[in-house]
């Protein structure tokens, strides 16, 4: 944990930054969940965003489904790797868009402290 730079996580997974001189990739954002590692920059991390909130607003549960049942993995989500598509189930849909949003919005807020900070 020495050679990272958590930016948010939550019960269900990770996102962090490798801090320099670690990684090549010290620019991307390592996001870390279930099974899945995934190396993003910024634009993709939004792309990624609004897949999740096309999956949400498109799909319910499949017809075999309880309406209960949330941990059914019959969601398809689209990363931002176009050959990437997960098979998840809304609660871990769910689980993946705090993750993401929760990125998101620390990444805007340590932008909008030190750009504020830097102007003193």
């Amino acid at each position: 944990m020495k050679d990272i730079d958590p930016i948010y996580s939550n019960g269900f997974g990770i996102a962090f930054q490798w801090k320099k001189g670690t990684s090549v990739h010290d620019e991307k954002i390592q996001m870390v969940f279930r099974d899945t590692g995934l190396l993003l920059s910024k634009k993709e991390l939004l792309l990624f965003a609004k897949n999740i909130e096309c999956t949400k607003n498109a799909h319910g549960l499949c017809g075999q489904c309880l309406k209960s049942d949330r941990d059914c993995r019959a969601l398809l989500l689209d990363t931002p790797a176009p050959q990437v598509t997960m098979a998840v189930s809304q609660n871990e849909l769910s689980a993946i868009q705090d993750l993401v949003e929760g990125t998101l919005f620390n990444m805007n807020l340590d932008k909008l402290i030190g750009g504020i900070c830097n102007d003193n």
